[in-house]
């Protein structure tokens, strides 16, 4: 592994392999192909499920141990159909032609014509493809998704009781609370997990052009759209696109990445603001024995999980986006450019892999540092401008949003001893002016649900 990481030409496999190497199930050349016999054997399995006059007399323990085919099929297996390949020059055909040598073995040979049986290859790939994504979703990705959620979600619970000075347009604006504003992210996430959840993994299968031409000329009296619908929902457990060209029309698989592209969204706006917070000292990061922030300044802890997360969530974006735009386009029935472009799939989900295990790598260093959120809450006691006049607005007091603006938008620095002596000069009763001198920028913070 070490020296194959060496030499890859992607960082997803090279310098990232450690992280990414759970989904070469999933998404690797090997794994496609596995997928590919998969289908194979299940299609034909169902065939024999559905009472097919001539496979019949098979033997039911027989064919279901046609399984073993592709849960025991190992990368020698996978070698055998590439070499296969190399004749073929079809990657299908060479797994139709495998999956006949294994028939061979089995002394099924007088059924192997019933493999792929009325089938075209993207009734294959279209199924396939949807169906690892299917698994890699359910397996690997949302574990990965509710650790990042969990640790974010639990930072909020424990930064709930700190006051912050908010920062709207980068100037300082009405305080709120350190806890709440991580909260945001944790409600935006668990919303797109919501549409995640319900987007369906579509798949095509229907033959050459949709139709399921080629087994109503051999079985017309059959329901063939029947049996596939229940094939590839009952079967497979995916949902069966119909009507459809030779290809599946990927609406759905679009808006499988237009969902995973805004959850990618979030994660990036949530990193940068926590790499904002560093720079502005509200962070500090636990240091590593060993480690170095700067090549030429000893002194730096970089935020460099949060700014790893941040580009590699934006190049998984930049291939989820294109992968959503073009992959709803073919030329009339069908032309090759989806193919070629989803072999790429597994490369953005390499990329949020990445972007997922840097996060939780920088929450796990970040340690509060409430000294400074404290002193910045401290220095810019102007934010108090908003709860004064909006009480003395409720008191009809005469333009009140233009007094406070007069003292507190200037260049001179505003002090409590400011605040107050503007309170004093109020023609408002002693009990108002005692309760605006009540509030502080530490507890002008409204309130947090």
């Amino acid at each position: 592994m070490a020296q194959n990481a060496l030499i890859n030409v992607t960082p997803i496999d090279g310098r990232y392999a450690d992280k990414t190497n759970g989904l070469a199930p999933y998404f690797s050349e090997y794994a496609l192909i596995k997928y590919r016999v998969r289908i194979e054997i299940e299609y034909f399995i169902y065939l024999y499920e559905i009472g097919l006059e001539e496979l019949k007399d098979l033997d039911k323990t027989q064919v279901e141990s046609l399984r073993e085919v592709y849960s025991e099929f190992g990368q020698e297996d996978a070698q055998s159909i590439k070499d296969i390949e190399k004749v073929t020059n079809h990657d299908v055909k060479a797994v139709e032609y495998f999956i006949k040598k294994e028939f061979d073995k089995r002394g099924l040979e007088s059924k192997k014509e019933f493999i792929h049986f009325g089938l075209t290859s993207q009734d294959v790939n279209n199924t396939a493809i949807p169906l690892s994504i299917k698994e890699w979703l359910e397996v690997y990705y949302m574990p990965e998704l509710d650790k990042v959620l969990e640790d974010i979600e639990a930072k909020s619970e424990a930064w709930e009781d700190i006051p912050l000075l908010a920062r709207t347009h980068g100037q300082p604006a009405s305080p709120t609370m350190l806890g709440k504003e991580i909260r945001v992210f944790v409600v935006r996430l668990k919303e797109q997990l919501e549409y995640l959840k319900s987007v369906k993994m579509a798949a095509k299968f229907g033959g050459a052009t949709g139709n399921m031409n080629a087994h109503y000329v051999s079985y017309p009296d059959i329901d063939w759209h029947g049996h596939a619908k229940v094939f590839v929902e009952d079967r497979l457990g995916l949902y069966r696109s119909y009507p459809t060209t030779q290809i599946e029309h990927y609406d759905h698989l679009a808006a499988l990445f237009n969902t995973l592209e805004r959850i990618n969204t979030i994660l990036v706006d949530f990193s940068r603001d926590i790499w904002q917070y560093v720079a502005m000292d509200y962070f500090k990061q636990k240091i590593k024995e060993g480690e170095v922030g700067s090549s030429a300044m000893p002194h730096k802890v970089n935020p460099i999980d949060f700014e790893n997360a941040e580009g590699n969530l934006q190049l998984a974006n930049a291939i989820l986006h294109h992968l959503a735009q073009k992959l709803p386009i073919s030329r009339l029935q069908r032309d090759l450019t989806d193919s070629t472009v989803l072999r790429n799939v597994g490369v953005p989900f390499g990329h949020m892999t990445i972007g997922f295990k840097s996060i939780l790598k920088g929450l796990s260093k970040l340690i509060e540092n409430k000294d400074k959120i404290a002193q910045d809450l401290e220095a810019n006691v102007m934010v108090l401008a908003e709860a004064i006049q909006t009480v003395l607005r409720k008191e009809s007091y005469p333009e009140p949003y233009e007094a406070l603006k007069a003292l507190t938008r200037t260049n001179s620095k505003v002090t409590m001893e400011t605040i107050y002596s503007f309170i004093d000069t109020l023609e408002v009763n002693q009990d108002l002016k005692a309760y605006l001198k009540t509030l502080t920028p530490a507890n002008y913070v409204g309130k947090v649900q």
